[in-house]
């Protein structure tokens, strides 16, 4: 039960992932830099630290623990992380929630499991269960070539349509490209920082919050990069003002989100890696982007990117989406026979 408690919560962390960019694309009064910035903030503030101080006694005590070479191991996969994260914004706001999502969180899966396992775990890699993962690998890099020609499709049909360019597809591609490398950081991190949750056992801490510690200074390198990062086009493009524009219940709720769900799905995810047992992280992360890539084509068909497109880029979605859903079950699969 533990085992398949750790999917629900992958794929949970999954949804939220593939939601937390959803206000990028929805803001009227602020500009990409106002939302990413102030999500950014949020995300830094409103989790990690809390969490950590709130569930692991004596943190810094933890921290004191580990070598040297493994804390700036971890902080450093959270700069590239965080580089990564602003590539990830302009990738959604040039490509949209549904085709923008999927191309980055298949890289990321690419470079976020296989990866991995082949420099950490390379023995599994020619057992039954690492052939069932790079099967999986393949079967979702099929889907996300079929999601992206069912983009580049929409895009066609609505230039057609209306006459203009609706988007910077080439652009958008480079910037999923370079996003997708750099932000499979963060499951090294995780890996790497495994001394850190070993260390937190030691110390009594609950199993579901052992590694709460190394988000704490993951999100730390990620958060403040994009911080820094949305403050400094604010002050150079003259859009700090436009903070005080924003309504409310839009601009500032949409940042909230952001800095709520950016931070929490990846906390989510490790706690199900964790309870996947010891071979959750390398299948467990490339379920969790998945259930990212079902969720922001959800939100982006119901945000209308896919309306007067025409049947034919749909139906090519659809198909997609089902690929997906079977790399999904062979992923769980693969973990279950690697744990034995």
């Amino acid at each position: 039960m533990t085992f398949f408690v750790g999917i629900l919560l992958v794929a949970l962390g999954g949804i939220l992932e593939g939601l937390f960019s959803v206000p990028v694309t929805k803001v009227k009064t602020w500009e990409f830099e106002n939302i990413w910035g102030i999500g950014s903030l949020l995300a830094l503030l409103l989790l990690p630290w809390p969490l950590s101080y709130l569930f692991v006694d004596n943190l810094w005590e933890l921290y004191s623990a580990i070598p040297n070479s493994v804390l700036i191991s971890v902080i450093s996969c959270g700069i590239l992380w965080g580089i990564g994260g602003i590539y990830w914004g302009r990738a959604i706001a040039a490509l949209g929630m549904a085709l923008g999502v999927s191309i980055l969180m298949g890289l990321v899966n690419v470079f976020g499991s296989i990866v991995p396992l082949s420099v950490f775990e390379p023995h599994k890699l020619l057992t039954t269960g690492g052939y069932i993962l790079i099967l999986a690998i393949i079967v979702m890099i099929i889907g996300v070539v079929i999601i992206s020609v069912a983009g580049q499709k929409k895009e066609e049909a609505l230039n057609t349509k209306d006459h203009k360019k609706t988007g910077t597809f080439r652009i958008g591609i480079l910037f999923c490209l370079v996003s997708g490398i750099l932000s499979a950081a963060v499951n090294f991190a995780f890996i790497i920082g495994t001394p850190i949750t070993e260390e937190a056992s030691k110390m009594q801490v609950q199993d579901y919050a052992t590694s709460f510690a190394i988000w704490s200074l993951v999100f730390t390198a990620n958060f403040s990069i994009n911080t820094f990062y949305g403050f400094y086009m604010m002050m150079k493009k003259g859009t700090l003002k436009n903070l005080s524009k924003g309504r409310f219940s839009k601009e500032w709720m949409g940042a909230i989100f952001m800095g709520i769900a950016w931070p929490g799905g990846i906390i989510i995810y490790g706690i199900g890696a964790n309870a996947m047992g010891p071979y959750g992280a390398y299948a467990g992360f490339p379920m969790m982007i998945l259930a990212s890539i079902l969720a922001g084509n959800l939100a982006g068909a119901l945000g209308g990117e896919w309306k007067n497109s025409g049947a034919i880029p749909r139906r090519i979605m659809v198909t997609g989406i089902l690929v997906l859903c079977l790399a999904f079950t062979l992923l769980g699969y693969s973990t279950y026979v690697m744990n034995g």
